[in-house]
């Protein structure tokens, strides 16, 4: 089954994934709440390929959970800023970084 299948899955799990569930769109989530906009911020933070990073965006400007605002017209560049709908994921990206870092820590190698 493909995630775009999943919209008329009786699940809300099944169907927020479908709309947030992989890395590279959480990536780019996070940088927004962050204070990230713009498609270089995000390629630079996360150093996901320029296809990819158009894809997501793509996926969540559809989704209504960014929105695309112009900054410039020649050439055209936009920024990509959180709407309301997606400003309400905030409880689940703080949950998943408490999860992370109490089950997940940094490991550093110690100097001998």
């Amino acid at each position: 089954m493909k995630w775009s299948d999943l919209s008329d899955n009786w699940c809300p799990v099944a169907r927020t994934l479908s709309v947030v569930g992989d890395r590279w769109t959480m990536l780019v989530l996070r940088d927004c709440f962050l204070g990230m906009s713009r498609f270089e911020q995000f390629i630079e933070s996360s150093g996901m390929t320029r296809h990819i990073l158009a894809d997501r965006l793509k996926r969540l400007v559809e989704a209504g959970v960014l929105e695309r605002v112009a900054y410039t017209t020649t050439p055209k560049r936009y920024d990509y800023v959180l709407t309301e709908k997606g400003k309400e994921l905030a409880p689940a990206l703080l949950s998943l970084r408490d999860w992370g870092k109490k089950h997940l820590p940094v490991r550093r190698a110690t100097s001998a």
